[in-house]
């Protein structure tokens, strides 16, 4: 099921991005889209909709890079389509924003991007989208620092590294917020 919502997620945004001026735009809509119909459609427990909303984040990066988007774009617009999915239906946001971090940072690695950077696009995103519903910020950027570094995690080498140096780098980011947020991520990986 994972693979297939990818897949469609990536079809969705290749169909949504060819001929249109805005891409950015039709990148935030189509994802939006995506995600309240995975969530809508499946129903499942809580692990599940993080499961399939970093599925739908990842196609989204996937299909985006087919295109020639930027992939900073990309994410920071598909963290906005994944908070406003989700808000929309009256779904848990911080998590929503937990598995599309992952989801982007995942699909970068896969494509060969810079994963340091994908994870500094996804804290921005999920902050300014955060902000846009009136979520709680501070928890949206923690989130969205767990979900980089699990996925960091699941990629191995040095993508742990590499993330948490960009994210402590970043000065668009909160660096209170990071570092707090990357303790309690490394916490939970011992």
């Amino acid at each position: 099921m994972i693979d297939r919502l990818i897949q469609e997620a990536s079809n969705a945004v290749v169909a949504a991005v060819q001929g249109v001026d805005n891409i950015v735009d039709a990148i935030t809509g189509t994802v939006k889209d995506q995600v309240v119909n995975v969530l809508q459609g499946t129903g499942e427990v809580a692990g599940s909709a993080v499961e399939a909303v970093a599925s739908v984040a990842s196609g989204a990066v996937k299909g985006a890079g087919q295109v020639g988007a930027s992939v900073t774009d990309t994410i920071s617009n598909t963290m906005s389509g994944v908070v406003k999915g989700v808000s929309q239906i009256g779904g848990d946001v911080i998590s929503a924003v937990y598995g599309g971090a992952q989801g982007v940072v995942k699909a970068t690695a896969e494509t060969g991007g810079d994963i340091g950077g994908a994870a500094v696009s996804a804290v921005q995103g999920a902050i300014k989208a955060a902000g846009d519903v009136g979520g709680d910020t501070a928890e949206a950027a923690k989130s969205a620092v767990g979900g980089a570094m699990n996925a960091a995690t699941s990629i191995g080498g040095d993508a742990v590294q590499t993330v948490r140096s960009a994210l402590l780098s970043a000065a668009a980011l909160p660096r209170d917020v990071i570092e707090s947020a990357l303790k309690g991520s490394d916490d939970n990986q011992k």
